[in-house]
């Protein structure tokens, strides 16, 4: 009787674990399949480092771990792109006119990463296990992190940072889920997680233990790590004592909503003319 698939990806997942606590060497034949396997699944876009389940994103900690021993298991090699060279562990993705994308030169997807149709890359760059929706838009000097989770119909606008994480496993990548605006050089990293349809305004930087201050009420409201859904957002500051005296410290202020009787354009232009968020 053949494997079925999930029995072969929980073997895929044990063999893994195994090699990556050191409990199996990274030359046995199973190892070396099981990683290459995961690899091949994550750049078909079979498989997918973290997934929604119900109101939860869910992280697969074992594609974490395959990454990092598909970088242990392979040597740099020369990889020539018309006039580009290339030196790397981990080869450029391929089949791109077959997968309905754009990929602007000198844009870089790389293997293990995965770009649904319609997706647009400007000259950017997309690494390892993350992971693009369809529409989306990555403009121009933009990165999208290993494992990074992307929406569809996405706009990540020029110069855009989006972090990546492998370790430790379990860590919950960067999200940022469908119809979202994120504006110029805004960063987004340690996996903070934007909801659907918010408004990241340009400059904006949100790691995990950013204040995230809701003005919008009578009383000001303080959460982090998560953007909800809709929300429009600018950078701001909040003051903090230290020694030498009172200084601003860096927070991201939520000073309204996309309206939601609009189609998302609309809604867009609305919130950049209404709140006046820089792009």
């Amino acid at each position: 009787m053949s494997e079925s698939g999930e029995a072969r990806l929980k073997r895929w997942a044990e063999t893994i674990a195994a090699a990556y606590e050191g409990r199996r060497a990274l030359e046995e034949a199973e190892v070396r399949g099981a990683v290459e396997g995961a690899l091949a699944e994550l750049d078909a876009g079979r498989l997918r480092v973290a997934e929604k389940r119900g109101d939860e994103w869910v992280t697969h900690g074992w594609l974490q771990q395959a990454i990092s021993l598909y970088f242990r298991l392979r040597t740099p090699e020369t990889i020539s792109v018309g006039p580009f060279e290339y030196h790397d562990k981990v080869p450029l993705k391929h089949g791109l006119e077959r997968a309905q994308v754009r990929v602007v030169p000198p844009a870089v997807a790389r293997y293990g990463s995965f770009l649904e149709p319609g997706v647009i890359l400007m000259p950017s760059y997309v690494n390892v296990g993350a992971r693009v929706g369809e529409g989306t838009m990555v403009d121009t000097w933009a990165t999208v992190g290993s494992c990074a989770q992307i929406g569809k119909r996405v706009h990540l606008s020029g110069g855009v940072g989006i972090g990546g994480v492998l370790e430790p496993p379990q860590s919950r990548p960067t999200i940022v889920e469908d119809d979202c605006f994120v504006g110029s050089r805004a960063v987004l990293v340690e996996g903070i997680w934007i909801e659907a349809g918010a408004v990241i305004g340009a400059g904006v930087v949100l790691t995990a233990s950013t204040p995230i201050v809701d003005v919008t009420g009578s009383k000001p409201h303080t959460s982090r790590g998560r953007i909800s859904p809709g929300a429009v957002v600018i950078p701001g500051a909040i003051p903090k004592s230290f020694p030498a005296g009172k200084f601003g410290a860096p927070c991201a202020l939520i000073i309204g909503q996309r309206t939601a009787s609009t189609d998302r354009k609309t809604s867009l232009n609305q919130a950049l003319r209404e709140f006046g968020v820089p792009v």
